[in-house]
């Protein structure tokens, strides 16, 4: 018979509810102050998310196949429509002008368009390249287009940490298509070496430039010294999280939400962790681990390699964006202003996601399983 995951779709919405509740907790006194509306960020997400799952449920009744045949036009789309964060139409906020402006007052974050398109081409010339995968040159020219993805996402729309999201996720698609894993690992090793190295050698120099990724590292290492460059962000989370103890303060008593700036974005997690404490983090880590979960299950048990792969995409900007939204938090990582997948707020972030939702579900529906 022919399955569909309801179980995925199940900790789907249990996720964008629990996202939405924290959204309202957290971004209430920000948003009475600066639109004399605390549910102004909780109204429009709301809207967005809603439509979303619509939008969710729409994608999954295709036939996934037939996404392929539109899998390079829109990986050029998104090099277009990063390119017109580079014109008038560009939005700048937050210091970054990453966005463009659409009708109505809304905004869009091209990068985003980039994640879904880099997750139903990348799969495309895989399969395209057969057992030819097995050749490394082949496999480089592959990587050569995710990493002019990635490359494009950093230069048209200033976003490094986005774009290193991007070729993580073309990284993890080519290691779980090639059959040999000690190159993958070898690399992941010399990376690791050459990142550590740049780190040490930023933190000796204790460089004053104006280039404020230097400095981010920097405020990451030395918090207290620079917290214009968001050390005092990092710390005030760290407070939030310190003072939550397992249990929280309960919801809609955080204190530090009034504090540190533009809480409901990507330091959304540390008022999750001083309301809900330690249990509500557990709770939150325990639905993205399922999430994650059934992904991995659809991937295995896809009708063929193409849809193994885009659920595998999906599986993978998940886990990257999860990990790394948790290391910034803690202080594990300098600060990159991603955001946390269904529970900050973002309009376009949640469209994307629940986009990739509908095609995970959409490769559930061909699932063929015995009674």
């Amino acid at each position: 018979f022919q399955y569909f995951d309801y179980s995925l779709l199940t900790i789907v919405i249990f996720l964008v509810c629990f996202g939405l509740v924290m959204l309202y907790s957290t971004s209430f006194y920000s948003a009475q102050i600066k639109f004399s509306d605390g549910m102004y960020y909780f109204k429009r997400q709301a809207i967005i998310s809603a439509g979303s799952i619509v939008a969710m449920m729409m994608v999954s009744k295709f036939d996934y196949h037939w996404y392929a045949h539109f899998a390079k036009i829109a990986y050029w789309v998104s090099f277009v429509l990063m390119a017109l964060v580079l014109t008038p139409l560009g939005v700048e906020a937050y210091g970054a002008r990453r966005w463009i402006q659409l009708p109505f007052g809304q905004t869009m974050q091209p990068a985003e368009m980039t994640k879904l398109a880099i997750i139903i081409f990348i799969p495309l010339l895989i399969c395209k390249a057969g057992k030819h995968v097995k050749d490394y040159k082949v496999l480089f020219k592959i990587f050569l287009w995710g990493a002019a993805a990635a490359a494009g996402v950093f230069v048209l729309t200033d976003n490094l940490s986005t774009a290193i999201i991007v070729m993580g996720m073309v990284c993890i698609m080519l290691f779980v298509a090639h059959p040999k894993t000690a190159p993958f690992v070898g690399l992941a090793g010399a990376g690791v070496v050459i990142v550590a190295l740049a780190i040490k050698i930023i933190d000796a120099s204790m460089d004053t430039s104006s280039d404020f990724r230097l400095r981010r590292i920097l405020a990451w290492l030395h918090p207290e010294q620079y917290s214009d460059d968001g050390g005092f962000q990092v710390m005030q989370g760290l407070y939030a999280i310190g003072s939550g103890g397992f249990f929280g303060k309960g919801l809609g008593n955080s204190a530090q939400k009034m504090i540190i700036p533009e809480a409901q974005n990507d330091m959304i997690l540390s008022i999750i962790c001083e309301e809900l404490g330690v249990f509500g983090i557990i709770i939150m880590l325990t639905l993205f681990g399922m999430l994650l979960y059934r992904l991995m299950f659809i991937a295995q048990n896809a009708p063929d390699l193409y849809g193994s792969l885009i659920v595998t995409g999906i599986f993978a900007h998940i886990a990257i964006q999860v990990i790394f939204n948790i290391a910034v938090v803690l202080n594990l990582f300098p600060t990159t202003g991603i955001t946390l997948p269904f529970i900050s707020y973002g309009g376009t972030s949640i469209l994307f996601l629940m986009a990739e939702m509908g095609l995970a579900l959409g490769v559930s529906r061909r699932i063929q399983m015995e009674e």
